[in-house]
């Protein structure tokens, strides 16, 4: 019986301590969607080409496509 109490406290606080996680792998994941900001030449390193004169100034191509370029 003992055995049994123990068994579900440890249970529930895992169970509490896996809510927490994935709390912070939202409020991550959440971050990461924000704007971000290359570099000319991280643009061309990416294999990309910098639309500098284009409106909103955007990497076209590569794997930086469609972020800024600052």
């Amino acid at each position: 019986m003992r055995i049994r109490r123990i068994l579900a406290a440890v249970i529930a606080t895992a169970a509490l301590a896996g809510l927490g996680l994935t709390g912070t792998a939202t409020a991550g994941a959440t971050a990461q969607g924000a704007p971000s900001y290359v570099t000319p030449s991280q643009c061309k390193q990416g294999g990309g080409m910098p639309a500098i004169n284009e409106a909103g100034n955007y990497c076209k191509g590569g794997t930086h496509d469609g972020e800024q370029v600052d």
